[in-house]
């Protein structure tokens, strides 16, 4: 992640603009609940009617567990007072009570290990529709905070998200438990119910309010949460550690963690206690109601009017209905929460990628014939009032060696993502064989252009792996593989690794073996010969090569790519002279263009850049 990001993260706006959700928004979150279903019938349909299958025959269970144990105490008292020997009915009831118990038990740990089944492979499921659709998005999306905030959300959605599919299961089981319950609380005495919600609703409206406040807490930490996480991976990782030594930035990466780890707590300390504290004074309350209610039922089990049977069973009835009541109230909350983040999930599937395909897109031209015309091109990165590229007007023609010119900043590789339209330009248009860009098949497109990047990624995974990303629908064409390696030098480290191309390259997984900058480099040029393409573009992936290093990578190249396009970009006078046209870019615009001996005699920016780098190896 690139300084310049994270100062974009670093805005205080977010913060500014959360507010807990009103009882409406929650009550419309609920509307997400379908699509959330939807998802997990369609991770595993059959998991998915087990559990509801379970809970349903667990929702009758407590009832029956209470009304035998009522049976019991009146069996024995009888059994007492009567001295009767005949105890079978007694010992039935016992025997009945037990297999309710071990029935309970297993429907509990059973509905558990589906929960937790569901739960992985919802997981995994939600994971890659998040994969999926992120393919589907722009790279310039890729490069805006707001969108990763999404896409950070999003992720943590797909973890513990089947905790809402058993809440509200369990929503429906405890209704049906409370429905047997209160009927027999209300044919004792109605009043109980009453003084039931009185002593619950407090309660209720106290967890409702702290968990918006934890909700608004959670969503307006998710850019430093972002920003703790990359400070994390800086001060212990195998990529960052030689600058981190170096610069001797441990101790400062260690503070601006505990900065912000420290704030995080600070936050949640506050919330917590006023939480705990909260809950105290409502839990007590709830007990008052309870007790309320028991002394009612003893004073009537005095005078005669209730056994001790159905003491029992009001009294611990009315325990369950409190703590059931109390339970659905509070999970009202966490299913409403839940479906709040869940809209957070549902949004990031809901960003559409800019660059949208024809509808009726036509085939790449293989070969192409005329070139790639750019016309009055300009492109503007979002959120920015600067144009990268203004006015471009030039032909790259088929089969031509382009070479792009221009100080840091001066808008080359913003031309190149253009070109293989990872960008749509903000202004003008490009044409291919005369035919505007937009109008081809853009998957067409992406396979007919190799461009390799000066920022390309070293997997962590195998040499041939790491050629193969080039071209992955050819990951298993070993011979194809090999003849990349050969195209760009690569074959000649292969032979001296250990396990050649089956060799793991990277120190992060076991017998990894780590190369040089320069060994790196000719590993990613390897994938631009992997495919057949008519433009190649290389975006300065040879800095790491020594000058006579790059000189041949870029001969060979050229003989290589004979009768295709071809874009170079180097601060390499020696090698951008190999092209046959030179272009020259000075803040995103077109200065000068031609061949490198036309350019020196025109004695312009081409030649004042030339001349200063020739002084340096005078």
């Amino acid at each position: 992640m690139s300084k310049v990001r994270m100062a974009r993260e670093k805005r205080p706006a977010l913060h500014n603009t959360i507010t807990k959700p009103t009882l409406k928004e929650k009550l419309d979150a609920l509307g997400n609940l379908p699509r959330f279903f939807k998802l997990v019938w369609e991770t595993n349909r059959w998991y998915t009617i087990l559990n509801a299958a379970l809970r349903l025959i667990r929702s009758a269970i407590p009832v029956a567990v209470l009304y035998v144990a009522k049976l019991i105490i009146d069996e024995v008292i009888l059994l007492s007072n009567n001295h009767t020997p005949d105890h079978t009915y007694l010992w039935q009831l016992v025997a009945a009570e037990f297999a309710l118990t071990i029935l309970s038990d297993a429907l509990s740990r059973a509905t558990a290990l589906v929960d937790s089944l569901l739960g992985d492979l919802f997981s995994n499921h939600t994971s890659v529709k998040i994969m999926e659709h992120a393919a589907t998005l722009d790279l310039d999306q890729f490069e805006d905070s707001l969108f990763y905030d999404k896409l950070e959300r999003a992720r943590q959605q797909t973890v513990g998200r089947t905790i809402l599919l058993s809440q509200v299961l369990t929503q429906v089981q405890d209704l049906i438990t409370m429905a047997f319950l209160a009927a027999g609380l209300m044919a004792f005495n109605p009043w109980l119910i009453l003084l039931l919600l009185v002593a619950i609703v407090p309660a209720f409206l106290g967890e409702s309010y702290f968990n918006d406040r934890s909700y608004a807490l959670t969503r307006g930490q998710t850019p430093e949460r972002r920003e703790l996480d990359y400070v994390r991976y800086l001060g212990a990782s195998d990529e960052t550690a030689k600058e981190v030594k170096i610069f001797n930035l441990s101790g400062f990466l260690i503070n601006r963690f505990k900065t912000l780890s420290n704030k995080f707590y600070a936050d949640n300390k506050k919330l917590s206690v006023k939480r705990a504290s909260w809950g105290t004074v409502f839990a007590l309350l709830g007990s008052m109601g309870y007790y309320t209610a028991y002394i009612v039922m003893i004073l009537k089990t005095v005078e005669g009017v209730l056994t001790i049977g159905t003491l029992t069973f009001l009294a611990g009835s009315f325990r369950q209905l409190r703590s059931l009541l109390e339970n659905i109230l509070s999970r009202f909350t966490s299913v409403s929460q839940g479906a709040i983040y869940l809209r957070d999930f549902f949004e990031f599937f809901e960003i559409e990628p800019k660059i949208k395909a024809a509808s009726k897109p036509l085939p790449f031209p293989n070969p192409v014939k005329q070139g790639f015309t750019f016309e009055d091109v300009g492109f503007r990165y979002h959120n920015s009032d600067k144009w990268a590229n203004r006015h471009l007007s030039f032909t790259l023609q088929a089969g031509e060696k382009l070479a792009l010119v221009g100080e840091n900043g001066a808008g080359k590789t913003t031309l190149v993502k253009l070109l293989a339209r990872l960008y749509d330009p903000t202004e003008g248009r490009i044409l291919l064989d005369g035919i505007d860009l937009r109008e081809y098949e853009i998957q067409q497109l992406r396979k007919h252009t190799g461009i390799i990047f000066q920022d390309y990624l070293r997997y962590q995974m195998s040499f041939a792996q790491n050629i193969a990303v080039g071209n992955i629908e050819e990951q298993h064409n070993r011979p194809l593989i090999e003849t990349a390696a050969e195209k760009s030098l690569a074959n000649l480290l292969a032979d001296k690794l250990p396990n050649h191309y089956d060799q793991a390259l990277g120190r992060r997984f076991n017998d990894g073996v780590e190369l040089s900058g320069g060994e790196w480099q000719k590993v990613a040029l390897a994938r631009a010969y992997m495919k057949d393409a008519q433009l190649l573009i290389l975006d300065e992936p040879t800095s790491a090569l020594d000058a006579r290093a790059e000189y041949e990578v870029f001969q060979r190249f050229a003989e290589l790519t004979k009768g295709k396009s071809a874009v170079l970009i180097s601060h390499r006078f020696s090698t951008v002279r190999m092209a046959d046209r030179i272009l020259v870019l000075d803040k995103g615009q077109l200065t000068e263009i031609g061949s490198h001996e036309a350019l020196l005699a025109l004695g312009g920016r081409y030649a004042e850049l030339f001349q200063l780098q020739a002084k340096g190896y005078r």
